[in-house]
């Protein structure tokens, strides 16, 4: 799979980023509607206005303020998201999201499955190493975790068996502690469900993360995944 010619091919939603217009670039794990967490984590980067921060997805659910999300988002010249599989929900109207003004689902159906610069793309999931990247559908990007033929919390997980190229940000699988080897960096540490939120700093390779207020979802620990390094 190589880089340029795996995102050429990815033409389903996809943004690229111009990565010389921006000094500095955060990628920021699933927020969950957790505004609050979410602030503290801007104060705690201080991004100045040639700082992006790309979040993975999954702005709303589970926790208790995603219009406040989906608005801090949307409202921002140097803050941008994917698609999660929970803005997909509504999307399709399979859910419905207290609090969601017509304005924050417009955002919604306006994020992109994937945003990418070079040698980097952020998706939601993940892909699926076993073929190229022109080759997934949008809900391969959006729900990607186990390799397993039911996708469920069974190893192998994509992310440990990935080291191609452009390096993928994730969320979606819940980690106990953030991931990084060459192919993939995993954000999602599980805020809403008492976890950290997590940033990234892709120039440096360092993480940033808060505590939240408080737990607003309880997760068993059997769908809490602790990460291996690529062999």
């Amino acid at each position: 799979m190589t880089s340029d010619r795996a995102l050429a091919e990815l033409r389903e939603s996809h943004h690229r980023i111009e990565a010389d217009r921006w000094d500095d670039i955060y990628v920021v794990g699933d927020v969950h509607g957790c505004l609050l967490a979410f602030e503290r984590l801007v104060d705690r980067i201080d991004p100045d206005d040639d700082t992006l921060l790309v979040v993975v997805g999954d702005l709303i659910r589970k926790g208790p303020d995603s219009h406040g999300v989906v608005e801090f988002v949307r409202e921002r010249d140097n803050v941008v998201s994917v698609r999660g599989n929970n803005e997909g929900k509504v999307v399709r109207g399979d859910t419905e999201v207290p609090g969601l003004t017509g304005e924050d689902r417009a955002y919604i159906e306006s994020l992109p499955h994937a945003i990418s610069w070079d040698g980097h793309l952020v998706v939601h999931g993940g892909v699926d190493p076993r073929k190229s990247l022109g080759d997934h559908d949008p809900a391969e990007l959006l729900t990607m975790r186990s390799l397993t033929p039911d996708g469920s919390y069974d190893r192998p997980y994509w992310f440990e068996e990935y080291d191609d190229s452009p390096r993928v940000f994730f969320g979606h699988t819940v980690l106990a502690e953030p991931y990084e080897s060459a192919g993939a960096v995993g954000l999602d540490t599980g805020c809403v469900y008492g976890g950290e939120l997590t940033a990234y700093h892709v120039g440096s390779g360092e993480f940033v993360t808060v505590d939240p207020e408080e737990t607003y979802q309880e997760r068993s620990d059997d769908s809490i995944v602790s990460p291996r390094l690529s062999q």
